[in-house]
């Protein structure tokens, strides 16, 4: 079995201890981080790999920020999405992880995304076209892995909330860029292609979050958003057995406004 979370950690630096204390409780073989906020060389390397995994990562000073974290051998594919030549944020990294050989399974090859999709507000900005060309480019990508057909996990912090059970207030956040219909349109699109929401796929129950604001008792008042995704294909999709989103660390001090989503592949 192999545990796989994606959790945007709001600064790896500001949120160390916690991430080390969750990775000590939850034990997963993959962990997928974003919003690092830090280059390469500022990330606290010897600390996460004293507890067993390897780490691939793309940053960037203060802001954005990818990263991989595997108890399995891992081989970087790629540090950039395809389709920016000129896209300087630190938004993706791809790596082939090699699951062994257990109880009479042959070995396999996982192949995992960690990405950081652009929030986009607001709506009237620049920064919103850059979250829909980026979301576009996205899909493209997920349609080419597909033809590798090979199991793939696509998770990270996608900054859209799917549906209307998927956020504490929808009228509240109905022009909002994470709800706005056009990026719900992509977001569907992508699922379209054949990838399936581990979370969605074993738990129906409305009104799951990743994320709470820090602002006016959000966490309190368990206002939420569910933005935070691992999308798997039919190879991986078909062999999830548990799924779940953990609350915990969200709940202690300091803590990242979001809180990691996980799933378990019978690898």
């Amino acid at each position: 079995m192999v545990k796989i979370a994606t959790w945007n950690v709001n600064s790896i630096k500001v949120r160390i201890r916690n991430v080390l204390e969750w990775l000590r409780e939850a034990k997963p073989d993959i962990v997928m981080l974003q919003e690092i906020k830090c280059t390469v060389a500022e990330l606290p390397c010897l600390e996460i790999e004293d507890l067993g995994y390897n780490i691939a990562a793309v940053g960037q000073k203060s802001y954005n920020g990818v990263a991989l974290l595997s108890r399995l051998p891992m081989t970087v594919e790629r540090e950039a999405l395809p389709g920016g030549s000129d896209d300087e944020q630190a938004r993706y990294v791809e790596a082939l992880i090699e699951v062994p050989a257990t109880n009479g399974k042959r070995a396999r090859v996982l192949r995992a995304a960690s990405l950081y999709l652009p929030n986009g507000n607001p709506v009237d900005s620049l920064k919103y076209d850059y979250k829909l060309v980026w979301m576009d480019r996205l899909r493209q990508h997920a349609r080419d892995l597909l033809e590798l057909e090979e199991p793939l996990i696509l998770g990270g912090d996608y900054n859209v909330i799917p549906t209307e059970d998927d956020v504490y207030d929808p009228v509240a956040w109905v022009d909002d860029a994470l709800f706005r219909p056009e990026v719900r349109r992509r977001y569907r699109a992508l699922i379209y292609l054949g990838y399936v929401d581990a979370f969605r796929a074993l738990n129906q129950e409305p009104h799951q979050y990743t994320f709470w604001d820090y602002q006016a008792g959000a966490w309190q008042r368990d206002f939420g958003l569910r933005i935070d995704h691992l999308l798997l294909s039919p190879q991986a999709a078909d062999r999830l057995v548990a799924s779940g989103i953990d609350r915990g660390p969200r709940g202690r001090d300091r803590p990242s406004d979001h809180t990691p989503v996980w799933c378990e592949l019978d690898l």
